[in-house]
């Protein structure tokens, strides 16, 4: 007998020491991106970040900007380089409180849970049962007897991974867990990035109305300085009429704007997590928008894959998607399982803790699919043609990834042109619209120049403003294509990016 035992443990030895993992090894694919992006990594005119804080007439804002150099390191926390206390608060309350962050969190823990019992499945699994039943057998066939059988015992059994199907169950539950820890990550990219967007925005409105107000206090004068002239018979009805209908054009463009800031802090309340309204009183004061680096170091392609979460998590999934086809390909394989029981079985309760009501069974059982026509085979291929859409999915998140930096630059840089000659020509037109009032109040010209002069003042105006929400709001896409705002924030978040 202790022969026997010796051999069958030195064969399942054997077995143990010679299993096979069967299915592809999983190899990070080779992108291959440009050495270098497209747009220059200067932006703008000459790398000079405009500022219209100025009012001082031929003043040139560009020289009380230090020159800032925003490197990849940064980028974690990319909002403080905006220097603005309020849009910092906000991002804090953000990661606290928004609700897809809060959802994605949920998803990690589920698949954290899910990697516990595909790790699960590399153990013996034990079970303890015990009974007491009456029972009587057939008076045709046998005495008919009634007795009590009392049982209690263990059973156990451990499917031992012959050709590494567990394994490889194992290796995509870890890739897949590393690629829900990317989607979050990718969701707080994205939930920074609008919170920042949001704020802007609102910003953005909130200048456009100061200089609507402005327009508005300028055109009532104007208004003023019409009617006295009329008064004193020096004008027409004529010009009264079109100095009232500039006025209440000027005017009617208040609560649109006055819409546009009430409905961007709504929204930027739902980002945080609270119900419209809750940021009424925090963005009330007007504040000028954050001023933009003048300068933006974004570093090479390659880096972009191993910053960007949604590549990240791409490539993660490619890996997932690898290890199930060696799952489904041990299938074509025996699966050995050992099993075993011991316990105590007896027909009477005194007797059944002594030594005659032991019983115990113990071996291995090996089953193997022998036809099945061809279905393990096919889920084979299905599960192959899996992952090659899980790789042409990170694949085409490289040209996004790739693409959408690309676009930002060219974004940044031409806007910060445009905003520099919308800047000359609202000063431009602010001379002009003073020179022309001046004139008409001395009588060397007619309304019309003032018209068309307060006209095209505003309208710049508006512009200028609009164009500075404009670069501050693009320079934040570049952020976000560049992957940034999520290594320092969570808890859950790795502490080394891994190499794809």
């Amino acid at each position: 007998m202790r022969l026997h035992l010796t051999i069958a443990v030195g064969w399942f030895a054997v077995l143990l020491t010679g299993c096979a993992t069967v299915g592809p090894d999983y190899v990070p694919p080779e992108k291959k991106v440009p050495e270098k992006f497209n747009t220059a990594s200067g932006t703008g005119e000459n790398a000079k970040s405009i500022s219209p804080q100025s009012d001082k007439k031929g003043e040139d804002p560009t020289e009380k900007i230090p020159v800032k150099r925003v490197t990849p390191e940064m980028l974690s926390d990319w909002w403080n380089t905006l220097e603005d206390p309020v849009l910092t608060q906000l991002v804090e309350r953000a990661v606290k409180g928004n609700l897809d962050l809060k959802l994605a969190q949920s998803r990690l823990r589920e698949e954290r849970a899910r990697r516990g019992i595909a790790r699960a499945d590399r153990f013996p699994t034990i079970d303890a049962s015990g009974s007491v039943t009456r029972q009587k057998t057939s008076d045709e066939t046998t005495l008919g007897k009634e007795n009590d059988l009392y049982s209690t015992g263990f059973d156990a059994s451990w499917e031992v991974d012959l050709f590494g199907g567990i394994k490889r169950s194992v290796e995509s539950a870890e890739a897949s867990l590393e690629a829900r820890q990317e989607e979050l990550n990718d969701t707080l990219v994205s939930l920074v990035a609008e919170v920042a967007l949001n704020y802007v925005e609102i910003r953005s409105f909130q200048a456009r109305l100061e200089a609507a107000e402005k327009s508005r206090k300028s055109q009532e004068d104007t208004l003023q300085i019409v009617q006295d002239r009329l008064d004193s018979g020096l004008t027409t009805t004529l010009s009264l009429e079109q100095a009232k209908y500039n006025l209440e054009s000027t005017k009617s463009e208040i609560p649109t704007l006055l819409t546009g800031i009430e409905q961007g802090k709504n929204g930027l309340a739902v980002l945080l997590g609270d119900f419209p309204g809750a940021l009424k009183q925090k963005l009330e004061t007007y504040k000028n928008i954050p001023i933009t680096p003048v300068e933006v170091a974004i570093g090479v392609p390659a880096n972009l894959l191993r910053r960007r979460p949604d590549v990240r998590q791409r490539e993660r999934e490619l890996a997932a998607q690898t290890a199930l086809v060696g799952v489904a390909t041990a299938d074509l394989y025996p699966k050995l399982t050992l099993f075993g029981s011991i316990g105590l079985e007896s027909l009477s309760a005194a007797s059944l803790f002594t030594g005659p009501a032991a019983a115990f069974q113990i071996g291995p059982q090996v089953t193997w699919n022998v036809f099945d026509a061809g279905r393990i085979r096919q889920n084979i291929k299905v599960e192959s043609e899996r992952q090659e859409q899980a790789l042409i999915q990170y694949e085409s998140s490289v040209l996004t990834a790739v693409n959408d930096v690309e676009n930002a630059l060219i974004d940044y840089a031409d806007e910060q042109v445009r905003r520099k000659s919308l800047l000359k020509s609202t000063q431009s037109a602010q001379r002009a619209a003073d020179l022309a009032r001046e004139l008409y109040t001395a009588g060397l010209s007619d309304f019309i120049g003032v018209l068309d002069a307060e006209r095209a003042l505003f309208s710049f105006q508006d512009q200028l403003a609009s164009s500075e929400g404009q670069v501050t709001s693009n320079l934040i896409r570049l952020f976000k294509a560049l992957g940034g705002g999520w290594k320092p924030l969570m808890e859950d978040a790795p502490k080394e990016v891994p190499q794809t």
